[in-house]
């Protein structure tokens, strides 16, 4: 599997006006995320993520180390820009501008031919669920909305690699469970997903592999499955058990395993309660993948 993004030894040390160090802000990194993985980079404020995210996107060079883009590209390189999109954590948009105007605006900055950033926008606008609102200032959303709209920003160029930070702020529990289902559908269809959440369900639901950061340093990095996984207990879940053949099948592996089974009921998550409540004859996401996005894997 091709690699989209090889981190080595990377580094990063802001310095003063003298030019003397003030903070290390990323220490020795070494990550590589594969295509069409979906990579969670976590930690908490001050681990050094947004720094790396930025060094990622060139905005800032690194002290040490290197960046690799699409197997052979740096940071900085316009050919590899191209490829990839980029949903920052707060949105400034321009407040005038409608969501449609808005997506032609950087459909231009691409340098997309009028006819594709039209269609790519009218697509785009249908799968963030924005089309009764496409022609409304954007000044006047709410911050949910607002986010719609800056995530359809980050796919108007049909990136290979999109990079979220903080993909699912802002939003309510129908809107998260969307913006996740659409990080799996884009997966799917062979964009590399890297993003970054304080809202670790977020991250356990749908990323493949995760490192966690602090004070700068790489303290885990692996499978999410992997790192979650308790090797020393065995779960059995048998459906449509009565409870008194649950506490009978609890006394014979106590007596068989000569230690105490702890016996519990399967529960949903919260969120999982809250859409079956809310919207119980909605079992997919509203979100669609828009068919330019398959068409150019």
């Amino acid at each position: 599997m091709n690699h989209v993004i090889q981190i080595k030894n990377l580094g990063k040390i802001f310095k003063d006006f003298w030019h003397r160090p003030v903070v290390e802000a990323v220490k020795d990194l070494n990550l590589t995320i594969q295509q069409g993985e979906v990579f969670g980079l976590l930690g908490p404020n001050g681990s050094g993520k947004s720094t790396t995210l930025k060094m990622m996107l060139g905005l800032l060079r690194p002290t040490n180390g290197t960046i690799e883009l699409f197997e052979g590209h740096g940071p900085e390189d316009v050919a590899a820009k191209a490829r990839l999109g980029y949903l920052p954590e707060v949105s400034h948009l321009h407040e005038f501008l409608t969501p449609r105007e808005t997506l032609l605006y950087y459909a231009s900055l691409f340098g997309l031919p009028q006819a594709d950033a039209k269609r790519r926008t009218k697509e785009l606008l249908q799968m963030v669920g924005l089309e009764s609102v496409a022609d409304r200032a954007v000044g006047k959303f709410s911050k949910g909305m607002a986010r719609r709209v800056g995530l359809a920003q980050a796919l108007i160029n049909a990136p290979e690699l999109l990079i979220l930070d903080e993909p699912t702020s802002g939003l309510d529990p129908i809107g998260c469970r969307e913006v996740k289902d659409l990080v799996r559908l884009l997966a799917k269809s062979g964009v590399t997903v890297l993003m970054t959440s304080h809202l670790l369900a977020d991250v356990e639901d749908v990323c493949d592999r995760v490192a966690i950061m602090n004070r700068g340093e790489l303290c885990a990095y692996g499978s999410t499955r992997d790192l979650l996984r308790n090797p020393d207990v065995v779960r059995f879940s048998i459906p449509g058990l009565s409870a008194e053949a649950a506490t009978e099948i609890r006394h014979q592996l106590e007596q068989r395993a000569a230690r105490p089974v702890h016996q519990d009921f399967p529960e949903m998550s919260l969120e999982a309660y809250f859409l079956k409540v809310v919207s119980p004859e909605s079992d997919n996401t509203a979100f669609k993948v828009a068919p330019f996005l398959e068409k150019t894997r």
